[in-house]
């Protein structure tokens, strides 16, 4: 299995606990603080989309380009990324772009102090603003590298943890805003990657909606292919191309003679503005 999150103890323990490209303004009722008349317009594909590990090379991303999937997840950066990224260049996400995959950058940021796997970066509630805002300047920086234009969306990846602890998701909040608040002045659109049951419920049904993200990705591993029949919350939250839903991990799969083992996604959201 991918390594990309937890071990694979870890993230079971987790799982226990817990296309069409259009060009819109999804999502940036959502978010708060945007000053909508600058902004580039948001690129959003709709459609599956399969995230792994470490990114493919460019001879395997041609090859699955079948039409099965349209868009790829990729993990930019972070201090706890689980894996090396020797294929994520500039030059990589120009030609697969040029191919016609869709990108859709990923952060691996700091973790909560409550979170038992061993991630070594995490915030606590004195930490939890300063580390979110210096998490967010270092996803910039690496989407810039790799030419994922301002107007792009950051996928914050938090793990499962327990929101019942009060302090604990109270720090994770301010963290999260922090993160979002700091892409959002450099132009780059928030998004938050999380599990139904812990960390995606925790954005979901916080009553203070200030400095969120606009966009949410929830792990819920039924194997349904939809973001809308299984939403577990409140209806009006996230309409408008701003969800995504990871229905199904550990997927090994072969195509053009490249066997991959990927999780899968039902995308309706934005993507990475290359080229």
């Amino acid at each position: 299995m991918s390594r990309h999150r937890l071990s694979k103890r870890g993230r079971y323990i987790a799982w226990a606990t817990t296309g069409v490209v259009v060009v819109a303004g999804a999502g940036i009722a959502a978010q708060t603080s945007m000053a909508a008349p600058s902004w580039p317009a948001q690129k959003t594909y709709t459609g599956r989309a399969f995230d792994t590990c470490t990114a493919p090379s460019l001879a395997a991303m041609k090859a699955w380009k079948t039409g099965f999937y349209g868009a790829a997840a990729v993990y930019i950066g972070g201090k706890n990324r689980g894996c090396a990224q020797p294929n994520l260049t500039a030059s990589w996400v120009k030609s697969v772009s040029a191919a016609g995959w869709k990108l859709i950058p990923l952060y691996v940021g700091a973790q909560p102090p409550c979170q038992t796997s061993r991630n070594p970066e995490r915030f606590t509630a004195s930490t939890a603003a300063s580390v979110g805002a210096s998490n967010a300047k270092d996803a910039v920086a690496k989407a810039k590298a790799l030419g994922m234009k301002p107007g792009s969306p950051i996928y914050l990846n938090m793990e499962s943890y327990d929101i019942t602890n009060k302090a604990c998701n109270d720090a994770t909040l301010t963290y999260v805003r922090s993160f979002t608040k700091t892409l959002r002045a450099e132009m780059y659109r928030a998004g938050f990657y999380g599990f139904s049951s812990s960390s995606a419920k925790a954005i979901a049904t916080a009553t203070n909606r200030t400095d969120l993200p606009g966009n949410l990705w929830y792990a819920l591993w039924n194997n349904k292919n939809t973001t809308t029949a299984d939403w577990p919350w409140d209806p009006k939250l996230y309409t408008d191309h701003s969800r995504a839903h990871q229905y199904m991990v550990n997927s090994k799969e072969t195509r053009g003679g490249h066997t991959i083992t990927v999780d899968r996604n039902a995308w309706d959201a934005p993507v990475a503005i290359t080229g």
